[in-house]
C-alpha cells in the first residue's frame, strides 16, 4: 500500500477534527451515489421500453427479411435465392409479396398493405399470439381466399373480426393508365372473406395498414407471377443470428439487402436509442455537479489538515505525495459513491422489475402495460461506473492540485 494512499484512507475513515468535514464527506457520496443510481434506473427502462417494443414486433417481423437492394421486386427463382432456401440453419423460408391495395366494404374505405405469404407464415413468425376473434389463422381454403387484417384497419372498415360480406380488394393494372370514362376497368379487383380473427401487433404500423392473405391472391391481385418482395427467414433454435446474417449476406452479394429484426424497425429503435443517449448525456451533467461536492469537502480537509502537510514535508514528503493524498481523498468518495449508488440502482430496478411498484397512473387499461419495464443490461452498468469513475477523478484533479500549492505553503 503506498504511502499517500494509506493516509487518505486514514483520512477518509477517520473522524475529522471539525464535524462538517464528516458531513460534507458524507454529502458528496451521496451525491454521487444518487447520481449513479439515477442513471443506471433511467437506462434500464429505456431497456425495458426497447425489450417491450422488440417483443412486440417478434410475433410479427421474422428474424431475416431480404429485400432487393434497388427496386420493389426481385426474382423469385435466383440462384442465390436458392442457396439461402438450402442454408443449413434455415427452418422457415416463406416468400412474401407486400403492395398497395384499396379496400372497400359496406361503402367504407381504406388504402391497406396487401402482404401475401406462403402458408408457412405460422411457422415464420407467432402470428398466433396476437390473433384476435374467435377463428383461426386461415390464408386459403380450396378457392376461398381469406384475409386477416389489423384491428384499427378493421375498425376503418366499420365491421369485427368475423365480417359477413366479402372484403373488395382494388389494386391498379400493371402497364394500363386509369380510364377516366370507366375507372374500374383499370384495376385488378378480387375479394377477401373473413376466417374469423384479426391480428393486433399494437404498433400502429401493422394494425392501421395490414392485411395478411397467401401469396397467391397476392400474385393474382398484383400481377406478378415470378416475384417476390420479400423473402422471410426463421433459423433453426441455437442458431447464432449475427453469424448467419454474415454468412447470407456473403451468399446474396450486394443485389439483396439484408435485415435482421431490429435493423427492420430501424427508425423506432433508432429514436429509442437518441433518446436514451440524450437522457445519459443530462444525466452525467447532472453527476458532474453532484462531483462539486467532492471538491468543497476536499478544501475544508486541505484546510484542516494544513499543519499535517507541513509536518509531513518536514519528514521528507514531496509536494507530489502530499497532493496525491488528497486525490485519493477524493478518487475513493467518488469510487464509494459510484458502488453505493450501482447497489442502490439494481436494487431499485430488481423491485421495479419484480413488483412492478411504479404505475403509468390512472386508466392504465390504456396501456399495453400496468407499470414502468425495467431491463438491466451489463454493459449499461459498466458504462455508468466508468462515467461514474472518470467524471469523479476528472473533478478533483485540478481543484487538488491547485489548493495543495496553496494552503500547504510553510
Amino acid at each position: 500500500m503506498s504511502f499517500p494512499f494509506y493516509i487518505a484512507r486514514r483520512y477518509l475513515l477517520s473522524k475529522k477534527s471539525h464535524h462538517a468535514i464528516n458531513i460534507i464527506s458524507g454529502v458528496s457520496v451521496c451525491g454521487v451515489a444518487i447520481a449513479t443510481a439515477a442513471l443506471i434506473c433511467i437506462l434500464s427502462v429505456f431497456n425495458g421500453f426497447q425489450d417491450m417494443v422488440a417483443d412486440l414486433f417478434t410475433a410479427f417481423d421474422p428474424q431475416l427479411k431480404i429485400t432487393p437492394a434497388t427496386g420493389k421486386y426481385m426474382d423469385d427463382d435466383a440462384n442465390e435465392l436458392k442457396k439461402v432456401k438450402a442454408y443449413k440453419d434455415v427452418a422457415v423460408y416463406t416468400e412474401v409479396i407486400e403492395d398497395q391495395a384499396l379496400l372497400m366494404l359496406n361503402n367504407r374505405q381504406a388504402m391497406a398493405t396487401v402482404m401475401g405469404v406462403d402458408d408457412n407464415f405460422e411457422d415464420l413468425t407467432h402470428i398466433d399470439d396476437i390473433l384476435v376473434g374467435e377463428g383461426e389463422f386461415q390464408l386459403k381454403l380450396d378457392i376461398i381466399d381469406y384475409g386477416i387484417p389489423g384491428v384499427t384497419l378493421l375498425q376503418q372498415l366499420g365491421a369485427n373480426e368475423k365480417y359477413d360480406s366479402p372484403i373488395q380488394v382494388y389494386a391498379p393494372r400493371q402497364g394500363e393508365e386509369i380510364d377516366l370514362t370507366d375507372p374500374t376497368e383499370s384495376f385488378n379487383q378480387e375479394e377477401l372473406l373473413s376466417p374469423g380473427v384479426s391480428f393486433m401487433v399494437k404498433q400502429g404500423k401493422y394494425d392501421n395498414s395490414y392485411m395478411i392473405t397467401s401469396i397467391d391472391f397476392a400474385r393474382k391481385l398484383f400481377e406478378r407471377d415470378n416475384e417476390v418482395t420479400a423473402i422471410a427467414l426463421r433459423f433453426n433454435g441455437g442458431t447464432n443470428i449475427d453469424n448467419a446474417k454474415a454468412d447470407i449476406k456473403k451468399i446474396l452479394g450486394d443485389d439483396y439487402v439484408v435485415r435482421d429484426r431490429y435493423e427492420q424497425q430501424e427508425d423506432t429503435f433508432k429514436i429509442m436509442n437518441i433518446e436514451k443517449f440524450i437522457s445519459y448525456i443530462f444525466l452525467t451533467f447532472i453527476l458532474m455537479i453532484a462531483c462539486f461536492n467532492i471538491i468543497g469537502s476536499l478544501s475544508m480537509l486541505i484546510i484542516d489538515k494544513k499543519d499535517d502537510a507541513i509536518t509531513l514535508r518536514n519528514l521528507g514528503a514531496t509536494d507530489k505525495q502530499i497532493a496525491n493524498i488528497f486525490m485519493y481523498e477524493g478518487r475513493m468518495i467518488s469510487m464509494f459513491g459510484a458502488v453505493i449508488g450501482l447497489i442502490i440502482g439494481l436494487t431499485l430496478c430488481f423491485v421495479q422489475q419484480k413488483y412492478g411498484l411504479i404505475k403509468f397512473g390512472s386508466g392504465t387499461e390504456a396501456y399495453i402495460i400496468s407499470s414502468y419495464p425495467v431491463s438491466v443490461h451489463f454493459t449499461d452498468v459498466i458504462l455508468v461506473f466508468v462515467t461514474v469513475v472518470i467524471v469523479g477523478f476528472a473533478s478533483v484533479w485540478y481543484p487538488v492540485k491547485s489548493l495543495t500549492k496553496k494552503f500547504t505553503k510553510q
